[in-house]
């Protein structure tokens, strides 16, 4: 078994690292863009470096699949892996804004085992094991519950004309922060309409479906994690009652864009 302590301390020593480097803190900071549209700053390699290292330590067995390192095909023939994005949302935390967090996820067969969320600036550490429920700040979280998919709450900075009968909240740029709003009853729904990485959303996906909440790709499909390809399109977050509305509304619109941009 894994040291659920021990994995909690090195997820917060992580976020201690990121937020020693937030200019949110006066820090300076050196940042770049890996592709046009793509950044990312020393912050993302230190955590990274540290993650691997520490992680690695932990369980050495597990396989490795990281925004920040090149990926390894031996991870295929893992049953184990970790799965992590060592900055998500690091366009906000290049701004001094706090809507990032470290995301760490044990992956077993395709599925999430443990899924943590360390966001310092935020004063906020989200987990959850398979199984045994989520929390955020040791007190365990209950999803939304909305039942009728008009009104539902979004973190989005604007909708199209076709959405408008739902409402908009605050929107970290953290995929992953947005996915456990709905884990903790900020928002009712969360859905993104492009192609995604695992390490994205794999430790908020378990946050909030131990909550509760309903999850799936954009189709309504299941996550599936440690593919060969480590892409979805999509993610889709709600309360359960509105989830089938949610992919009946998005699901044309998915088809159209998945194909266009794969």
């Amino acid at each position: 078994m894994i040291d659920h302590r021990r994995l909690d301390a090195i997820c917060r020593q992580a976020g201690a690292i990121a937020l020693s480097q937030w200019p949110g803190g006066g820090h300076a900071l050196h940042s770049w863009d890996k592709s046009p549209g793509n950044p990312v700053c020393d912050a993302d390699l230190a955590v990274d470096a540290f993650l691997r290292a520490e992680l690695g330590a932990l369980l050495p067995t597990a396989g490795w699949l990281s925004e920040e390192t090149a990926d390894d095909p031996a991870r295929l023939a893992r049953d184990l892996i970790w799965l992590v994005d060592p900055i998500d949302g690091t366009r906000d935390f290049i701004r001094g804004r706090s809507g990032w967090a470290v995301s760490v996820a044990l992956i077993e067969a395709g599925k999430p085992l443990a899924g943590l969320l360390v966001a310092p600036a935020r004063g906020e550490v989200w987990s959850a094991l398979a199984g045994a429920g989520a929390r955020l700040n040791g007190k365990p979280l209950v999803a939304s519950t909305r039942a009728r998919f008009a009104g539902a709450r979004i973190p989005a900075d604007a909708l199209p004309k076709q959405d408008r009968d739902l409402l908009t909240v605050e929107k970290p740029n953290s995929i992953a922060l947005r996915i456990a709003m709905v884990a903790d009853d900020r928002a009712d729904l969360l859905a993104t309409l492009r192609w995604g990485y695992e390490w994205d959303v794999g430790a908020a996906a378990l946050i909030a479906r131990e909550a509760g909440a309903a999850v799936s790709d954009a189709f309504g499909q299941p996550l599936i994690y440690n593919k060969r390809d480590p892409r979805a399109f999509g993610v889709l977050v709600s309360a359960p009652a509105i989830h089938g509305a949610a992919v009946e509304r998005l699901a044309p619109r998915a088809a159209r864009v998945s194909v266009r941009d794969r």
